[in-house]
């Protein structure tokens, strides 16, 4: 059976103005990574979305990888949900980003606000009542992801590939493959760390979801290295 290892990418730039680029934490959560793979898996393809943590992921892991990586080739389907929009749809104020930063930083925790209003968001997303009113429905955005991991499959032609992505594609893909419902989807996505590795395994028509989350790499290098935003 041939094997796709989903990777979330490093950890991005939360609260800065371009949040689609590596913090210098995910750099080296991406190079721990390419360390870690060296020696076990030789891909003959990698993939990505084409935001810029994508394309910095693969950077930094070849870089810890320490062999030649096939060129990453970009697939848009494999990119990560809106999720400015997906905010700004229950906190329209937040469109203004000197308004979001000053409503944050009345919380002890900034970054825990940040994420209970991001998980009601994502509720209000999912649940498929407003879908007119957003870009792309969770719906969509299903589809989207699981056409494009069966052409990465038809493309791959029984070779390991590794497939640099966001939690959500990574999070869709295992309730497709689990059959799971929308909710679990949810709680599946809030706990993908950056960098983690979750594996598929495909062969003919059998799809079956392997490993999931594993970040191990980042735990016996430096547990400081674990995040999951």
């Amino acid at each position: 059976m041939a094997t796709i290892y989903l990777i979330r990418h490093g950890q991005a730039s939360f609260g800065k103005e371009n949040y689609d680029q590596l913090s210098t934490r995910g750099w080296e959560q991406g190079r721990v990574l390419g360390r870690w793979l060296a020696g076990k898996v030789t891909p003959s393809a990698v993939f990505g979305g084409n935001m810029e943590r994508h394309r910095e992921t693969v950077e930094a892991l070849a870089s810890g990888y320490g062999d030649t990586l096939p060129d990453m080739q970009a697939v848009e389907g494999f990119n990560e949900f809106d999720h400015t929009q997906v905010v700004e749809r229950l906190r329209p104020e937040w469109a203004d980003r000197e308004r979001m930063a000053r409503d944050l930083a009345s919380f002890p925790k900034p970054a825990r606000a940040f994420q209970q209003v991001f998980e009601e968001a994502m509720v209000r997303w999912v649940s498929g009542e407003h879908d007119d009113e957003y870009a792309e429905s969770w719906g969509d955005f299903r589809e989207r992801v699981t056409t494009s991991l069966e052409q990465l499959i038809e493309y791959a032609d029984g070779g390991d590939t590794l497939v640099s992505t966001s939690g959500g594609p990574i999070a869709v893909i295992a309730q497709h493959l689990l059959q799971l419902s929308d909710r679990k989807a949810l709680e599946m996505n809030s706990v993908i760390a950056n960098t983690s590795v979750t594996r598929i395994l495909h062969s003919g028509a059998r799809r079956s979801l392997a490993v999931f989350n594993n970040y191990s790499h980042l735990e016996a290098e430096d547990a400081s290295l674990v995040t999951f935003r």
